[in-house]
């Protein structure tokens, strides 16, 4: 079933997807692993994106697919998690990207795990990120980007940070497609993680979860 779902996401065949992922749910299995196996169907899309085999229209249907997914899997993962909530994350994909799925799993992943999330979308510029954590105070602050030129947009949003004096209020984590530790030194980011479980370790050692 999990070579299933993992091969019938990646081919965007949603009324297949989410009938194993009914079946799934219906047998009692662990969410967690559902969901698992859709961001490993989510990363064989952003490979065929890269290698040309799908375009833009893929890269979204596919987001689509996996919003439907996380709604019917949320409520299973909630009523066993029983969480409180342990702090404010902000996150959003950078300027000039406007790609969304990882983000969309990690934000999925951070609320089920206690942390109260603000979303701020794609395409998101430096001062949007430096006006929401003025506004929230959250300590923690992520950025998604899956485009090289992302890079260049991370680094930027973290000198708006610093220049509106609140880089030593805030940990900040990148991840995305390309991501490693010379993005995570060129962009002067604290952390970055290569999937969504990371993003939640990060979140809980710098928040004391």
């Amino acid at each position: 079933m999990a070579k299933d779902l993992v091969k019938t996401l990646a081919d965007l065949k949603e009324k297949e997807v989410l009938k194993i992922v009914e079946d799934r749910l219906n047998t009692g299995e662990d969410p967690l692993k559902i969901l698992d196996d859709a961001r490993r169907a989510v990363e064989i899309v952003g490979k065929r994106f890269a290698d040309g085999e799908y375009f833009i229209p893929e890269l979204i249907y596919s987001g689509e697919i996996l919003k439907v997914i996380t709604e019917r899997v949320k409520p299973k993962i909630t009523q066993a998690a029983g969480v409180k909530r342990l702090g404010k994350v902000i996150i959003g994909t950078v300027a000039g990207d406007i790609h969304d799925i990882g983000k969309d799993i990690v934000v999925f992943m951070l609320d089920v795990n206690g942390f109260e999330v603000f979303d701020l979308g794609v395409d998101v510029p430096a001062q949007k990120f430096v006006d929401k954590i003025k506004e929230t105070g959250s300590r923690v602050v992520g950025m998604s980007g899956f485009l090289t030129l992302a890079f260049q947009s991370m680094k930027d949003t973290v000198e708006a940070i610093k220049k509106a004096g609140l880089r030593d209020k805030v940990k900040i984590m990148i991840g995305g497609g390309q991501i490693d530790e010379q993005v995570r030194i060129f962009s002067e980011a604290d952390g970055y993680g290569k999937d969504a479980m990371t993003a939640v370790t990060l979140a809980k050692g710098w928040i004391g979860g």
